[in-house]
C-alpha cells in the first residue's frame, strides 16, 4: 500500500546519496523512488541495488523512476511513470504482475486514465511551486480533492510540499506525499523526514500521537511528569514517562531530591521504545550531566523530534539542574533538540546574553540556534508589558506569539505544561508553528483559570484549559 512519506531521491552529486538516503529512512520514510538523471544505465542498477537493500532493511516500498528495465534489474518493488513514459501494461509486461506500477498525472482525467489503465497509484502535481520546476503547471490541493472523489486507488501529492505545507495536502485526501529537497536538501534528513511524517497522524483516532515524557516527578502534582501526563491525555495524546528525579515539594518549594541513577533512565526509555514507540519526546528535568547524556544519546539514536524545556529552577528557587550538567546541555542536547523552549532566564543562563526587550530575545535565540537547537522558542512572560514569545524556525524566519498577562500567583507548572502541549500537538499531526499557537492559547487559558491551592504558587488549570480548546 502506497501511503505516507514518500522519498524522492535527488543526483548523487556529493557521493553520499546512500548515506542522505540511511538517515532519511530512520525519520520515517515509507516509500523511496530512485530517480537520477546523471549516471549510466549501470552505474544506477548498481547504486539501485544498495538502495534496495537499504529499503529492505527498514521495510520501506523501492521504487525506480521510468525505467521499468533498471527497476527489473536491481529488484526494485516497482516503477514509476512520467507521463509519455510508457503504459502501465508494458511496465507489467517486463515486471510481472505483483510488482508496483505508479503513473504520474496532472488533470483530473490523466488520473481517471491512469486507474483505468491498471495503474497501483497516481503522482498528482505539482501541488505548489518548486525550485526545480518553476514553471510546472500547477493544480493545487483543490484539484486534488477533486480527484481524490473520482479515483479510488491511492494519490502521492507531489510538487513543493513542504513541512508547512504538508497538513493542506493531507487533509485534501493524499495517500502519501512526496518530497525531494524538503528532506534530501536538509542537514538533518531524518528530522526533516520525520517532522513532515508525522503530519499523517492528524486522521488517526484519539488517542492521537504517542508522547514520551523524559523529566522529574512533583509530588504536589503541578509540575514535571504529572503536568505532562495530565497535559498530554486532556489534549487526546497518549503519554507516556521516563523519570529523572522524584521530588518532595509543594506549592511552597522543593524540600527534596531524590536523584534516579542514569542508567536506569536509559532502562525506562528504551522499554517504551522498544515496544510502544514515541512520536515525540520532551524532556524536563534532567538534573545531572550523566543523565543529560543519556538523553541526548536515545534522543539520536531514535531519531526522535525533541522537545527540550531546560529546567533550570524551580518556581521557589531550588536548583534542579546541577551546574555542571548546563555545560552537558549546552554541547549535548542542545544539537539534538527539534525544538528548545526556554523562558527568560533559562535563555540566559545558556546564552550569557542579558534579556531585557523583544531584540534581545531575538539575540539570543539566533545565539541558541547557533549552538545546535533546530527551533528556538524564547517564552517573554518574564517581561514586563504583553507576554510575547518568539519563536525562530530552522529556516531563519521569526515568528510572534503575543499573549495576555494575568496578575496571578499560582503559575507552577507553566513551563512543563507550555511545552507539553506543543509536544502533544506535534505528535497528533499538526505542524510546528501551528502546534505553538494552540499550545499558547492552551497555557493562556490555565493560567487564567487557575484556582487557589496551597499556600504558594498553586498549580495552572489543565481542565479549563483542555475545555476551551475543545468546548
Amino acid at each position: 500500500m502506497i501511503k505516507g512519506l514518500y522519498l524522492i531521491t535527488d543526483d548523487d552529486r556529493d557521493g553520499r546519496l546512500i548515506d542522505r538516503v540511511r538517515d532519511a529512512l530512520r525519520g520515517g520514510v515509507r516509500v523511496l523512488q530512485y530517480r537520477d538523471k546523471s549516471l549510466s544505465s549501470a552505474q544506477q542498477i548498481t547504486l539501485g541495488r544498495q538502495l534496495k537493500e537499504l529499503c529492505r532493511s527498514h521495510k520501506v516500498i523501492f521504487l525506480v523512476n521510468d525505467s521499468p528495465e533498471i527497476a527489473l534489474q536491481c529488484g526494485a518493488d516497482g516503477v514509476h511513470l512520467g507521463q509519455g513514459d510508457g503504459s502501465a501494461t508494458e511496465a507489467r509486461r517486463i515486471l510481472g504482475p505483483a510488482k508496483i506500477v505508479g503513473l504520474s498525472a496532472r488533470t483530473l482525467e490523466q488520473a481517471k486514465r491512469a486507474e483505468s489503465d491498471g495503474a497501483d497509484y497516481i503522482g498528482l502535481g505539482s501541488m505548489y511551486p518548486t525550485d526545480t520546476k518553476p514553471d510546472h503547471l500547477l493544480i493545487g490541493p483543490e484539484t486534488l480533492r477533486r480527484v481524490r472523489k473520482e479515483v479510488g486507488i491511492p494519490i502521492v501529492a507531489i510538487g513543493g510540499i513542504t513541512r508547512d505545507r504538508a497538513a493542506e495536502v493531507i487533509d485534501a485526501g493524499a495517500d502519501a506525499l512526496a518530497v525531494v529537497s524538503a528532506v534530501m536538501g536538509d542537514s538533518s534528513p531524518a528530522i526533516a523526514a520525520r517532522e513532515i511524517a508525522l503530519q499523517f497522524n492528524r486522521r488517526n483516532p484519539f488517542p492521537r500521537g504517542r508522547v514520551l515524557t523524559i523529566a522529574g516527578s512533583d509530588s504536589g502534582g503541578g509540575a514535571g511528569i504529572q503536568a505532562d501526563l495530565k497535559t498530554a491525555t486532556l489534549l487526546g495524546s497518549y503519554g507516556m514517562s521516563a523519570l529523572t528525579a522524584l521530588t518532595a515539594q509543594n506549592t511552597l518549594g522543593v524540600r527534596g531530591i531524590h536523584r534516579v541513577p542514569a542508567e536506569f533512565v536509559r532502562e525506562q526509555i528504551e522499554a517504551v521504545l522498544s515496544d510502544l514507540g514515541a512520536d515525540i519526546i520532551k524532556t524536563g528535568m534532567l538534573n545531572t550531566a550523566e543523565i543529560v547524556e543519556v538523553v541526548a544519546h536515545e534522543i539520536e539514536v531514535h531519531a526522535l523530534p525533541a522537545v527540550v524545556d531546560p529546567v533550570m529552577i524551580a518556581k521557589g528557587g531550588s536548583p534542579l539542574l546541577q551546574s555542571e550538567a548546563v555545560e552537558a546541555v549546552r554541547k549535548k542536547l542542545l544539537p539534538v533538540s527539534y525544538l528548545l523552549t526556554p523562558n527568560l532566564h533559562e535563555a540566559e543562563a545558556l546564552t550569557g546574553i542579558q534579556i531585557s526587550s523583544e531584540k534581545t530575545m531575538e539575540e539570543a535565540a539566533l545565539r541558541l540556534r547557533e549552538m545546535g537547537a533546530r527551533n528556538v522558542l524564547v517564552k517573554g512572560g518574564h517581561l514586563q508589558g504583553e507576554a510575547i514569545d518568539l519563536l525562530l524556525l530552522a529556516e531563519g524566519k521569526f515568528l510572534r506569539f503575543p499573549g495576555s498577562r494575568f496578575n496571578i500567583l499560582n503559575t507552577h507548572g507553566t513551563g512543563c505544561t507550555f511545552a507539553a502541549a506543543i509536544a502533544s500537538f506535534l505528535a497528533q499531526g499538526l505542524p510546528l508553528r501551528e502546534a505553538v499557537g494552540q499550545a499558547k492559547i492552551f497555557i493562556s487559558e490555565a493560567i487564567r483559570t487557575a484556582l487557589p491551592m496551597g499556600g504558594g504558587h498553586g498549580p495552572v488549570n489543565h481542565w479549563e484549559a483542555a475545555k476551551a480548546l475543545n468546548p
